[in-house]
């Protein structure tokens, strides 16, 4: 199918422009469906950075785009959680190592800026993929199709819709599907720092009363931070001149990587979470963040998406070979049977470590303390936690 020629009905329908529905959209395009996505113009100015795991990376490789990021991307060979409490009960340090699997290195740090770019340019270069760049109002779902209505008045009919349009998505609300929503009491401070000492590709989370501070690795002597913080606390430190708020992060580090200089605006946002009460309806499937949302924490958000494009593309695939229709509920129900337990077991994981930071509770503060522990000392817990938090149920099969 030329770029320029629109078929009356599209095999699938994704919207959303950021990086899950991009990528969904490039998976199932090179999968052979007539796809259309409906992407806004990205927003650029996204200083924030994305840690992505092999399986991810794997991924990106796989629609063509990895050797566009690869030079500007930089590998995360261990990972150091440190307890950055004054509690009474306090854990141990760990530190969880590639090598130890044998591998070069759990994944890549990645701008999510950079990331964009390229998505966009690979989707306007991509064949069998029509672009919109508006975004959609309203959708109809009918008993083959659903259809599509942009504000200008484009409508377009699809034999499946893919809602990636992120927590406040417009399919899922026309689906009627219901969510769980839930806040923290935590703001997310988000910067790039320069530092005097190299990072040598260690990831370092201090685990503080407030939330993790969590520095990531970037180019050269540069890392990203994600420090979570209360409210009142998050505005204090915006509101602090750049020199001061260099001194205090570098305090809050513990000078581990030595001196800072800011290298990017502080960006804040505040934490919450979502569920979706289910993934599927007749003509539509929910992934990414409109299906589920939580804390930057453990590098699990954008890794979970691109699981639940790995398994839709399988789902559907599956579905052309026996010639069924993909989007009947007999298939769809596959993919949330698939998802459902890969979402809710990172959901609470994430949730119940958040929450164990800002307890007070003395007996939850003794099992994260146990836990770390644990981790530290014993090798095949510490290699099964490494394996789980890269690729769920990789840990539990035979032959590895």
């Amino acid at each position: 199918m030329a770029k320029t020629d629109r078929p009356d009905t599209y095999d699938i329908a994704i919207v959303g422009g950021g990086p899950s529905g991009r990528i969904a959209a490039l998976s199932l395009a090179q999968a052979g469906f007539s796809c259309v996505l409906f992407a806004p113009p990205l927003q650029r100015q996204d200083g924030r950075t994305t840690a992505l795991w092999q399986q991810s990376i794997d991924l990106l490789r796989d629609i063509g785009i990895w050797t566009d990021i690869e030079s500007n991307a930089v590998s995360l060979k261990k990972m150091r959680m440190i307890d950055g409490t004054r509690r009474l009960l306090r854990a141990p340090e760990v530190t969880f190592d590639s090598a130890e699997l044998g591998m070069e290195e759990f994944g890549f740090n990645i701008l999510n800026s950079e990331l964009n770019t390229v998505l966009e340019k690979k989707c306007a270069d991509q064949a069998d993929l029509t672009v919109i760049s508006e975004p959609v109002q309203s959708a109809a779902f009918g008993a083959d199709r659903v259809t599509l209505t942009t504000r200008s008045g484009i409508e377009v009919a699809a034999r499946l819709g893919v809602a990636a349009d992120g927590r406040n998505s417009v399919l899922r609300e026309f689906a009627g599907i219901d969510v769980k929503r839930w806040s923290y009491p935590q703001v997310a401070v988000v910067l790039n720092l320069e530092h005097r000492l190299p990072h040598q590709h260690v990831s370092t989370e201090f685990h503080t009363e407030t939330g993790p501070f969590t520095l990531v690795p970037l180019p050269g002597r540069q890392s990203a931070l994600v420090c979570v913080e209360t409210a009142e606390g998050a505005a204090a430190l915006l509101k602090l001149a750049p020199n001061e708020l260099e001194q205090e992060l570098e305090r809050r580090s513990h000078s581990v990587l030595g001196a800072f200089k800011l290298a990017s605006e502080p960006q804040s946002f505040p934490l919450s979470g979502l569920n979706a009460r289910k993934l599927v309806s007749e003509r539509l499937v929910l992934l990414g963040e409109t299906a589920h949302v939580f804390p930057p924490i453990g590098a699990q958000g954008l890794n979970l998406s691109l699981r639940d494009i790995l398994d839709l593309k399988s789902v559907l695939t599956g579905a052309r070979v026996r010639q069924s229709d993909i989007g009947s509920m007999a298939v769809l129900s596959g993919y949330e049977t698939k998802r459902m337990g890969d979402i809710r077991t990172r959901t609470n994981a994430v949730d119940l470590l958040n929450r164990s930071l800002l307890t007070s509770f003395l007996p939850v503060q003794a099992a994260r303390s146990v836990g770390m522990y644990l981790a530290g000392r014993v090798g095949p817990l510490r290699r099964i936690l490494m394996r789980e938090g890269m690729t769920p149920g990789s840990a539990f099969r035979l032959g590895r």
